[in-house]
């Protein structure tokens, strides 16, 4: 008997070798080489075929019709933001967080909503029928056209999807699907990705949308080759910490509407509940009259938040100052505390500086440069900002003030939860409506936006 020819491929990116590697040369992650044996080649692999039995064909783009891609609304409308407008039909949604976090949680909630709009397959690879529908009826999810089916096998699950025909698909897990033509073992790089590509070719031939839960590694990235990534056509993380109620759903790709989009849950006993306005839970523990704290107007996707952001500066004890930041770029934060030491005078060589993002949301604009050094020369002076101010605005290398995106949205948000003064850069007071009730002070330099907020 022939020897089994074998190959080493990267679990995190999926390249192949003929021998093993201690480091990938293609994404350069360490000991992530792990054995596969390789495959034959199918030559019997069919093109897209639906359900139907109905194929491919070559159409002008200009007689394609868009009569058969409907966006679903959930009753989620915080869902139905991120996913640019609701469930588009056809569609491949992968949704990846730690464990507990509340991804299960999530879908089978989806789907009992989804299931008043057409047959709802929920195909779960980690718990029996009885622990599904146990949290089912925890969270009053129901129907008529709501199916389960406990299975991994994914022939077993394409002939029940062409009995059922299925217009929605929950998948749970990706990692523990096996296709069984394949002698790789169940969550390797070759099952997934082979998975995948029948889920995918399921989803376009059929227009049914599928929703795949993934897995996360230890560092927060979905487990498995990137290619799955680049695969689907949305990609979601849900983020939080599981030991306290609010959860953050972030859209990192999305081929039907904006990236970076956020949606905001609160976990209760019934399941979760979205939050309208997410800027009072970031807010709502704001301590009166305490330095080192400053608000800033952020925009994640097209929605505006306000965000406290904290500083604490203190003497370095040790011979170098350390820089540490909980939801901000650090390399931001040594940057900006770099200008205020050259353009604005503050000594901060020997200071320790501790940075967060209160309520545990992620920042990463340019805007919210003014807001972090408005933060750490609070805590340097020890001089507190006025509790009604908001600060935007992106900082220079020479110490400038630059204009940011979507003025007029942050400032209404600012208007909304009451704030009376908004710094922000002069030039986006050129052409701006402000709205009424708010004070908007136009500043060109940090040290002038220092002065104000501080003087």
């Amino acid at each position: 008997m022939a020897k089994a020819k074998t190959q080493f491929i990267c679990s995190n990116c999926g390249f192949n070798s003929a021998r093993y590697l201690g480091r990938c040369p293609n994404c350069g992650q360490w000991g992530t080489f792990v054995e596969e044996m390789i495959q034959p080649e199918n030559t019997n692999r069919k093109s897209r075929v639906g359900l139907d039995g109905h194929t491919a064909k070559v159409e002008k783009i200009s007689e394609v019709s868009l009569e058969n891609t409907p966006k679903v609304a959930t009753q989620l409308k915080e869902l139905n933001r991120v996913l640019g407008g609701g469930v588009v039909a056809g569609s491949l949604v992968l949704i990846g967080g730690d464990p507990g976090i509340g991804k299960s949680t999530l879908l089978l909630q989806v789907s009992g909503q989804l299931a008043h709009h057409g047959k709802v397959l929920y195909v779960t690879g980690e718990e029996s029928a009885t622990q599904v529908k146990m949290r089912a009826d925890r969270l009053a999810v129901g129907g008529e056209d709501f199916y389960l089916y406990p299975e991994t096998d994914m022939t077993a699950i394409k002939k029940q999807a062409e009995e059922l025909k299925p217009d929605f698909m929950v998948i749970d897990s990706v990692q523990t699907m096996q296709e069984p033509d394949l002698s790789s073992a169940v969550g390797s790089v070759a099952q997934i990705r082979e998975v995948t590509a029948d889920l995918m070719q399921l989803a376009k031939t059929n227009n049914i949308t599928i929703f795949i839960v993934g897995h996360v590694t230890k560092d927060g990235a979905l487990a498995g080759p990137k290619i799955l990534e680049h695969m689907v056509d949305t990609v979601l993380y849900f983020e939080g910490d599981r030991h306290y109620k609010y959860r953050i759903l972030r859209a990192v790709k999305n081929r039907y509407g904006a990236t970076n989009e956020l949606g905001i849950f609160e976990m209760r006993d019934q399941g979760l509940v979205e939050v309208a306005n997410p800027s009072e839970i970031f807010l709502e523990e704001r301590l009166s009259g305490a330095n080192g704290s400053a608000i800033v107007a952020a925009l994640e996707g097209s929605r505006p938040i306000l965000v406290e952001l904290q500083a604490l500066v203190t003497p370095s004890v040790f011979g170098n100052a350390q820089r540490t930041a909980t939801g901000l770029d650090r390399n931001r934060v040594s940057l900006i505390m770099a200008v205020l030491e050259k353009r604005a005078g503050l000594l901060l060589q020997n200071q320790d500086a501790y940075l967060k993002a209160a309520g545990g949301v992620k920042l990463d604009e340019p805007a919210i440069d003014l807001a972090v050094a408005i933060a750490i020369a609070s805590s340097y002076k020890e001089k507190e900002t006025r509790p009604s101010d908001v600060f935007i605005g992106e900082i220079g290398l020479t110490g400038e003030i630059r204009s940011v995106a979507d003025i007029e949205s942050r400032l209404k948000e600012a208007q909304k939860l009451g704030f009376k003064r908004v710094i922000l850069p002069q030039n986006n007071l050129t052409g701006a409506t402000v709205p009424k009730g708010i004070q908007a002070i136009g500043v060109t330099t940090l040290k002038e936006a220092l002065q104000i907020a501080l003087g």
